[in-house]
């Protein structure tokens, strides 16, 4: 398959109000084509040393991965998280109008 040069990231955040912050700071400054939030997830994690859980909302980028480190860069400044969870995963294929979408409206800066 071949690489499309998009990325869905995945950012868990501590409420939904912080999600909707966050998700807006990325839409503003067009590093994100569409964030999707999932308001309530629960998450079963270790955290140190010890097994914890935590109710959270789930925040769903859409972008270019040539904004990956940027992302990166604004969730944490803005995050409550010591160590918030930023993971991405590339997109190897799909509507290409819907791909060609988030390349027109995510850009760098």
């Amino acid at each position: 398959m071949k690489e499309t040069g998009k990325i869905v990231i995945f950012v868990t955040t501590s409420s939904e109000p912080e999600a909707h912050k966050i998700a807006e700071l990325l839409l503003s400054r067009r590093k994100a084509a569409c964030v999707n939030i999932v308001p309530k997830v629960e998450s079963s994690f270790w955290w140190q040393g010890k097994l914890d859980s935590a109710q959270e909302s789930l925040l769903v980028i859409k972008t270019k991965a040539s904004l990956l480190s940027e992302i990166v860069d604004l969730v944490k400044a803005s995050h409550s998280y010591e160590v918030p969870e930023i993971i991405a995963l590339p997109i190897i294929g799909g509507n290409v109008d819907y791909l060609k979408w988030i390349g027109d409206e995510a850009r760098k800066s």
